[in-house]
């Protein structure tokens, strides 16, 4: 599927607020309200815009600590690997993980009430995946960006 310029502008003005109608972003980037209903259908159908959803408050949800963490495995294998993501998605506080390239295996955000959650993430959850070798915690300080668009 070809990528107009309009349709990256109707991406980003989705990303911006989903719930937008579809006559505000029609206007916006100037379309007939039946060709930007066509056109959005259209980046659903091909999977381009796989899904609709909300961007929270952490904090105002009393989650103030946010942390990087990187995850070295014991073992480079399928086992550990299958073991050491099914746990991951299986815990909440892990709100993003990746498998990675360089030192590390895997690279996660966690967001928990405080620094006490966290260290009994750590004890109670992380440390207890046989598979994991070495744990490195990097706190968010401060957002800079989040969530930007690639287009």
């Amino acid at each position: 599927m070809h990528i107009s310029n309009q349709d990256r502008q109707l991406i980003e003005l989705l990303y911006q607020d989903c719930r937008r109608s579809n006559v505000e972003m029609a206007e916006q980037v100037g379309m007939s309200p039946s060709a930007c209903w066509r056109r959005v259908k259209a980046l659903e159908e091909a999977g381009i815009i796989r899904r609709y959803g909300v961007v929270i408050d952490e904090a105002k949800l009393g989650m103030n600590f946010r942390a990087m963490v990187d995850v070295s495995l014991s073992r480079h294998d399928p086992e550990n690997g299958a073991k050491f993501e099914q746990s991951m998605a299986n815990c909440d506080l892990v709100v993003e993980c990746y498998a990675t390239t360089g030192r590390e295996d895997y690279s996660m955000l966690v967001v928990c009430e405080d620094i006490q959650a966290y260290n009994d993430f750590l004890d109670r959850f992380l440390f207890k995946v046989t598979c994991v070798e070495n744990v490195l915690t990097n706190v968010i300080l401060k957002e800079v960006k989040r969530h930007g668009l690639p287009i």
